[in-house]
């Protein structure tokens, strides 16, 4: 697993011999003998770990000292892939991630037969589609390529974009679960195909339109607002696609992490951060952390069929 930390290391879990967190830890307090107390999560011995993709992003260093200002150390850990985040907090590595939104953690619930529980949301990002070529949907030709990311969750929501456009048609109506093969070839305009998100961005060239995810379209040049159809954040449909911290079942009502949850939704800089870091294309919501648990709960259902 490759992952760095910003400004503090890692607390030493991936250390030859296994060292656990308590055992590493004891003999932080006060005399340091064998009933000793593990240090507080968010003492300056024991900082929460916080894992994200994508920490280089100037707005992180804002929020640790922010959280710093609260009294309450924070590591940002930054991982290479979405792989890797929640496995990490599963195993202990990692206190809480925020990295995902409510579909991704069921699907990486359900596959793993984990319990990972979202405590706080961040944003919704919409996803665009967006061409070199035309300049509105109406524009597209029949019979024309448009490219949609091929990850489980983004492809599906490319598609009900396009379906909104009026450029396909999908199986009963489409789902947050719908894939190409789903397309419904003589109901629809274009011919769909789905490739690596990362190549959505540099495949404009050649086809008609792309679905391209946020992640993409800053490094790629694009101005978000070129878009020329995307989903609305506004829509009770799109909760599923709320960012979120997430966490343990077993730390859902850690005051330490519900307290990072907050102050990433009321400090101001780290707003304008995030909103920044995403090209102005956050919508910024603050769903109860019990109805983004349903939520989850809802999609985990569907997914299990």
């Amino acid at each position: 697993m490759s992952f760095r930390a910003t400004r503090r290391a890692l607390r030493p879990l991936a250390l030859a011999g296994a060292v656990g967190v308590a055992v590493a830890l004891v003999g932080c307090s006060a005399g340091g003998g064998a009933g000793a107390e593990e240090a507080a999560l968010g003492s300056e011995e024991n900082p929460v770990q916080l894992g994200v993709v994508g920490a280089s992003d100037p707005y992180w260093s804002v929020y640790e000292e922010a959280a710093e200002a609260e009294g309450i150390f924070l590591d940002v850990v930054d991982f290479t892939d979405y792989n890797q985040p929640n496995p990490a907090l599963s195993e202990g590595e990692l206190d809480i991630n925020q990295f995902q939104h409510i579909i991704y953690l069921a699907d990486y619930n359900t596959n793993a037969g984990d319990d990972l529980q979202p405590i706080g949301s961040t944003a919704i990002y919409p996803i665009g589609l967006y061409s070199d070529k035309y300049e509105s949907v109406d524009e597209i030709q029949d019979g024309e390529t448009v490219i949609v990311p091929n990850d489980d969750t983004n492809q599906a929501r490319g598609l009900l974009v396009l379906q909104s456009a009026g450029l396909i048609a999908l199986q009963d109506g489409g789902s947050p679960y719908s894939t190409v093969a789903d397309v419904i070839a003589e109901e629809s305009r274009v011919e769909v195909q789905a490739v690596d998100a990362a190549l959505t961005a540099t495949s404009l060239p050649d086809v008609a339109a792309a679905i391209i995810n946020n992640d993409f379209i800053t490094d790629a040049g694009i101005d978000p607002e070129d878009a020329i159809a995307q989903d609305d954040p506004t829509d009770p449909a799109a909760q599923p696609y709320i960012n979120i911290f997430a966490t343990t079942a077993e730390n859902v009502d850690d005051e330490v992490l519900n307290r990072l949850v907050e102050l990433y939704q009321t400090n101001e800089e780290v707003q304008a951060g995030a909103l920044e870091a995403s090209g102005g294309t956050g919508v910024f919501v603050q769903t109860p952390k019990a109805e983004l648990q349903s939520a989850l709960e809802a999609v985990e259902a569907e997914l299990q069929g």
